[in-house]
């Protein structure tokens, strides 16, 4: 295929030939070859496809048959209830998403029940770490007459809150639930100019990645996959999906053992895999940290989310060759609620930005989609401008410039933070096609500008035919 008319590096308007999957020529006036595919950039920048380093797509694909259940569609009781009630007659389970406690505090089933009290409904927390059951799911799950697990909370009379921490897997399992369609998350990221993505679910299984290896092969999804998982997860899933870190969650309410931790670390590097470990407190990556260190730290162990850093730990980060991969988007989605709910002596150290640069850790960027929005230009957004919704700046130290924001999501896939990939001779024709030059773009910094997509030299979208 043939890109014509495009900026390369803010520099002289060139065409770009791509053959076999890689940039093959770039020259001036390249001739069109046949018929082959051609996009007419008029001048647009060309840069590389982006890889959202952080997301979750089945989850992502889940929410969009899902109810929004917070901010900013969702913010009193009575507009929850009246989301929750419009969702039909039918005995089906209403599965809603997105919630959070400035909606009406802190949810259980008797909330719920007063919500809907005729279907099984659950509720996820926009952290993703719990899930809320009215009666109704709770009965079908049987919690009120002995079916348990670890996660379950209990009041203490041993009746079932409605409350379910880190049970996603044990959940799925119960309800018997259907893994989602692709073909829409596919579509969407590919009009983004996501050309790659890498899945950090904890608990992907050799079945779920199947799941995803056939929306690859059906071509719901275009999108390159670097899947995470535990440390069981097989080697070799599908040609089209490497398998990535060994996934571990952190919670500061019940963190395991320093030994234990350790030697988690130390299995997984055995293995021959980098680990990725989960840190949204301060506590967490302290303990995190202290145990990558201990354990002997491996090229490609990453820290995800870093939400709070603050310039101790960031001191302890940067003695470590260690990667942190973290959503400045959330300053935008959530930086409102932070502001009342995150104590006043560390906004400054939320999500940060600039301080990692300046103290040479590597830093990706990912979306952690559906928990924030996919719209990776978003991201970027926020990391240039550092505002909330309510146009609040904070943490303006931490500010990137709109090339350090790009930075983010063009690193190669299994080494985010690691140098941008280039377009030159030579290298996989991954590419994001913007309609203007990147002078205007970086102004900008919107998905609005993104004209095709390119993976592997073949058009997965086309603002001029989407449905290609």
């Amino acid at each position: 295929m043939l890109v014509t008319r495009v900026e390369i590096d803010g520099r002289a308007v060139r065409d770009v030939r791509c053959e076999n999957g890689v940039i093959s020529a770039i020259d001036h006036d390249l001739p069109r070859v046949g018929d082959e595919p051609m996009i007419d950039a008029a001048g647009g920048a060309v840069v590389p496809g982006l890889h959202d380093h952080h997301i979750h797509l089945l989850a992502l694909a889940a929410a969009d048959a899902s109810v929004a259940c917070g901010p900013p569609t969702v913010r009193t009781i009575a507009e929850l209830g009246d989301a929750l009630g419009g969702r039909g007659n039918d005995r089906a389970w209403i599965r809603g998403v997105g919630y959070h406690e400035s909606v009406a505090g802190d949810l259980d089933r008797d909330v719920l029940d007063r919500l809907v009290p005729d279907r099984p409904l659950r509720v996820q927390h926009r952290s993703g770490a719990a899930w809320i059951l009215n009666s109704a799911a709770v009965g079908v799950l049987g919690l009120d007459t002995g079916v348990d697990a670890a996660g379950v909370e209990r009041d203490r009379d041993g009746r079932a809150t409605g409350r379910l921490f880190r049970l996603d897997t044990w959940l799925r399992e119960h309800i018997d639930a259907t893994p989602p369609e692709l073909a829409s998350v596919g579509k969407r990221l590919a009009g983004y100019g996501v050309t790659g993505v890498t899945d950090a679910t904890p608990d992907n299984s050799a079945a779920t990645l199947a799941h995803i290896g056939r929306a690859l092969e059906t071509r719901h999804l275009h999108q390159r996959i670097v899947a995470m998982g535990p440390a069981g997860l097989p080697a070799t899933i599908h040609p089209g999906i490497e398998r990535g870190a060994v996934k571990l969650v952190l919670d500061e309410r019940s963190l395991p053992e320093f030994d234990e931790l350790v030697g988690r670390i130390a299995a997984a590097h055995d293995d021959e895999r980098a680990v990725a470990i989960h840190c949204v407190t301060r506590a967490e990556l302290v303990f995190a940290a202290a145990a990558i260190e201990h354990a002997a730290p491996r090229i490609g162990d990453r820290i995800e989310h870093a939400s709070v850093t603050p310039p101790e730990i960031l001191e302890q980060l940067a003695r470590l060759p260690i990667t942190v991969v973290t959503q400045p988007g959330f300053i935008r989605e959530r930086g409102d609620a932070y502001r009342v709910d995150v104590d006043a002596d560390e906004l400054p150290w939320l999500y940060r930005c600039r301080g990692f640069l300046e103290a040479r850790v590597a830093l990706g960027g990912g979306t952690d989609a559906p928990f924030g929005d996919p719209d990776p230009w978003l991201a970027m957004q926020s990391a240039v401008s550092r505002r909330t919704g309510d146009g609040v700046v904070l943490g303006g130290d931490e500010s990137l410039t709109p090339e350090q924001a790009l930075a983010l999501f063009t690193s190669a896939p299994g080494s985010p933070g690691g140098p941008s990939r280039r377009i030159e001779v030579g290298k996989t024709a991954d590419l994001c096609v913007l309609d203007s030059p990147w002078s205007t773009a970086r102004e900008e910094l919107t998905s609005d500008r993104v004209l095709a997509t390119v993976v592997g030299g073949e058009i997965t979208w086309s603002k001029d035919d989407p449905a290609c």
